[in-house]
């Protein structure tokens, strides 16, 4: 796999051009025996070979316009971009009118020089985490590709993109996990930061109180890189933070419940291998996030920030949905006003306690999700999709919930199945979570993405 650094390199060098790397991924995409027709709703090569040659042009002349310039990225289809449609992975939407101008997140990454090589996969209106779509098929999890296992989700094309080289970076959404679950799920690595630290313009909504927007890519420094440009900041290279003295809570409420015996043992080892380092591995109650499970016992924030999006279209084309998303989203009408607001202040009230819980902790680790990404085939059944559903949003959600940042990271050994490790934090701590994520990186990555590029 490549990084960000390695192809800007190759670029600066000359070892390679924009032009190859989109004909590349565009051959990648198109590749009869692979996952891109059911990774990619819509392939925009024309405008995406155009840009490569535009920068490649600018970098022979001594005036490219970042060191990014002319990377190929994939874009969820849940962001506007000028003359398409967003149809959030639906098929309700697919005659709706283009958008007029571009999400504020896809203006950034293309000032930045990064180039959209196409809209991604993703459940319908992004409500699941594990990443089916009824409507446009759903490309398969990398790891043991015959058995045809979910590829997680919602951002599910997202992470394919990224580990069959279709592109180099994805833009993602995550409102309960959707950018760290595939991730976690495919063996890469996807970053959920403070929701406020992106603007959410152009994005279609979820549940606009925990929607965030962030990237999935093949290491700790591709996140960062286009973190910073999502966030309208300049990126500095990450100086991982020595893991020696670093506090870390293992919560043991809710988040071990349930887990499968292979990815317990591979969690175990990667909390060796950073004690090993020095880092201080505190098991700890936090008997708070008990309490999750209660709270949105009624479909949480979501469900009624979901239903009141969709509540006209459904009355009128309850067809055109997928019938597991339609009936998440419907679960909004057992809130009334009265829950709704009380859940917004039983929120503010977990996000203080939480604040006050983690003092004195560097971050939480925890796995991402508790189980090996299982074959499509078993969730035909609606217990076992809804089960599983819950299953792997759990974790990832009560980063959400707490209003915090949190980056999941390969932990497996090369060959073994996918496996996420996740540090969370408070919210607002970007930063130092990315800077100690990269440190985590070098300890725990079961993958190392190449120094260098080999055409």
């Amino acid at each position: 796999m490549s990084t960000l650094n390695a192809l800007a390199d190759a670029l600066e060098s000359g070892h390679i051009t924009s032009r190859e790397l989109v004909e590349g991924c565009l051959a990648r995409i198109a590749a009869p025996d692979g996952e891109g027709q059911r990774t990619f709703l819509k392939v925009d090569a024309e405008r995406a070979l155009q840009a490569a040659d535009e920068y490649d042009r600018e970098r022979r002349a001594g005036r490219s316009r970042s060191r990014y310039a002319g990377i190929p990225i994939s874009i969820k289809d849940l962001f506007d971009r000028e003359g398409e449609i967003t149809t959030a992975g639906s098929k309700l939407l697919r005659n709706a009118a283009p958008a007029t101008k571009n999400a504020a997140s896809v203006e950034r990454l293309i000032r930045a020089g990064f180039i959209p090589i196409g809209r991604t996969n993703m459940t319908e209106f992004a409500y699941s985490g594990l990443g089916l779509n009824c409507h446009y098929g759903t490309p398969a999890n990398p790891f043991d590709r015959a058995t045809r296992r979910i590829p997680g989700g919602s951002s599910s094309g997202a992470a394919v993109s990224i580990t069959d080289s279709m592109a180099f970076a994805a833009l993602g959404t995550d409102t309960g996990g959707s950018c760290r679950i595939p991730a976690a799920m495919c063996g890469i690595v996807g970053f959920k930061p403070t929701a406020r630290r992106v603007p959410l313009a152009g994005t279609f909504p979820l549940s606009p109180s925990l929607d965030s927007i962030g990237p999935l890519a093949n290491s700790v420094e591709c996140c960062a890189i286009v973190d910073a440009v999502l966030a309208g900041e300049s990126h500095e290279p990450l100086a991982a933070v020595p893991l020696h003295g670093l506090r870390f809570a293992v919560p043991q409420t809710l988040v071990l419940d349930d887990i499968e015996e292979y990815v317990g043992n591979t969690f175990a080892r990667a909390l060796s291998r950073l004690s090993a380092q020095g880092a201080d591995i505190v098991e700890t109650p936090l008997e708070l996030l008990g309490e999750l499970p209660e709270l949105n016992r009624k479909g949480g924030l979501a469900a009624p920030e979901a239903y009141a999006t969709h509540r006209e279209w459904i009355a009128q084309h309850s067809d055109a949905y997928d019938p597991r998303v339609l009936t998440r989203i419907l679960r909004g009408k057992e809130q009334d006003a009265a829950d709704y607001i009380q859940l917004l202040r039983a929120r503010a009230d977990f996000i203080e306690r939480m604040s006050s819980a983690l003092m004195g902790f560097d971050a939480m680790l925890m796995p991402t999700v508790p189980i090996v990404a299982p074959p499509m085939a078993g969730l035909e059944d609606n217990a076992a999709y809804v089960r599983t559903n819950a299953l792997v949003l759990r974790n990832p959600a009560l980063v959400n919930f707490m209003d915090g940042c949190a980056i999941s990271i390969p932990c497996h050994d090369p060959g073994d199945a996918p496996v996420g490790l996740m540090v969370a934090t408070l919210g607002g701590r970007d930063p130092q979570l990315l800077a100690i994520a990269s440190g985590i990186e070098r300890v725990v990555a079961g993958h190392v993405a190449q120094s260098g590029l080999t055409r």
